[in-house]
């Protein structure tokens, strides 16, 4: 009898806990507003200094909008860039104290760190190829590659992660939810947020409703967010990629069109469920593992990493 490859075995376990789960419960964090904000008419340009330990927004003055309106978001670039408003969070958020070499992730079992960024904290498991521009980016965030995030973890969505219901316990406190407790443990500068299973059924509207409120706590804290699109239509009419784009465009905040990445390859990336990605290992060099969707995932979020850090970064000593 023919045995199965460890490693598969594995891979196919990891790969159920991304089945869709019960809602998660609609308990939210104190710390984080319901309030949508309003759409921002203009991109905002910085004219002020953070105040150090404070909350006061920096002020602004505006600047014409040339981004491409949310429902042409099939058309929105894969890797983003930085508009001056985030720049404006980032330097309050070193003045807040974080870390300027961590980043944390927030998501579902898609973002575990065995399959999602977490070889590039082990040489010998990625090649960069023709990517090796990258590896300053991979320096400088030594360590949260891989690291176990208190936000990930599979049967999370995005009301997860606004429940102090689904924290740990062992690290975060009573009242804490599990976004809340990985800003407060891990103190990065950047989060990346991938949040797109376990959302059977309920409205495009509460998704949104949620993401509003995830990303308004994340600047809150002095963090820039990094939102990220999904690669399957569940939902059968795209609407939840939508409205992740809409969050986006209305806080101004980087968006990862991970979509957009994988639309070229066999399947647009999917297995036969439409839903899980196509999977090998991070080895950019390699033509016949570039046809599947996970070494895409790896690498447009590297790409995105590398460039929120350095437009972040940009003019700094």
């Amino acid at each position: 009898m023919k045995k199965s490859s460890p490693v598969l075995l594995l891979f196919v376990f990891m790969f159920s806990a991304c089945a869709p789960a019960p809602a998660a419960p609609s308990t939210g964090s104190p710390l984080v507003s319901t309030a949508a904000s309003s759409p921002l008419p203009v991109v905002v340009t910085a004219t002020g200094s953070p105040v150090p330990g404070g909350t006061a927004d920096p002020a602004f003055t505006s600047t014409p909008d040339t981004r491409l309106p949310p429902e042409r978001w099939q058309e929105w670039p894969v890797v983003p860039t930085v508009s001056p408003r985030m720049i404006a969070v980032f330097r309050q958020g070193q003045a807040l104290g974080r870390d300027p070499a961590r980043f944390s992730k927030v998501g579902d079992c898609q973002n575990v760190e065995s399959l999602f960024l977490g070889p590039f904290d082990h040489p010998g498991e990625y090649r960069l190829g023709e990517y090796a521009a990258l590896q300053p980016a991979i320096d400088q965030f030594s360590g949260s590659w891989s690291r176990d995030s208190l936000a990930v973890g599979g049967g999370m969505n995005v009301l997860s992660q606004l429940s102090p219901l689904w924290a740990n316990a062992d690290y975060c406190e009573k009242t804490e939810s599990p976004l809340a407790c990985e800003i407060r443990v891990n103190n990065p500068n950047i989060v990346i947020v991938s949040l797109e299973t376990n959302w059977d059924k309920k409205s495009a509207a509460a998704y949104e409703a949620a993401m509003r409120r995830v990303v308004e706590y994340v600047l809150s804290q002095g963090v820039v967010p990094i939102l990220a699109t999904k690669a399957d239509n569940q939902e059968g009419d795209n609407s939840i990629n939508a409205a992740i784009v809409r969050v986006a465009y209305d806080y101004d905040v980087p968006l990862w069109n991970f979509w957009a990445a994988v639309q070229p390859l066999p399947d647009h990336g999917l297995t036969a469920d439409g839903f899980h990605l196509t999977h090998a290992p991070p080895f950019f060099d390699d033509p016949l593992r570039m046809k599947q969707a996970w070494p895409w995932r790896n690498l447009t979020a590297l790409q995105s990493i590398d460039s929120v850090w350095r437009g972040l970064t940009a003019g700094q000593p």
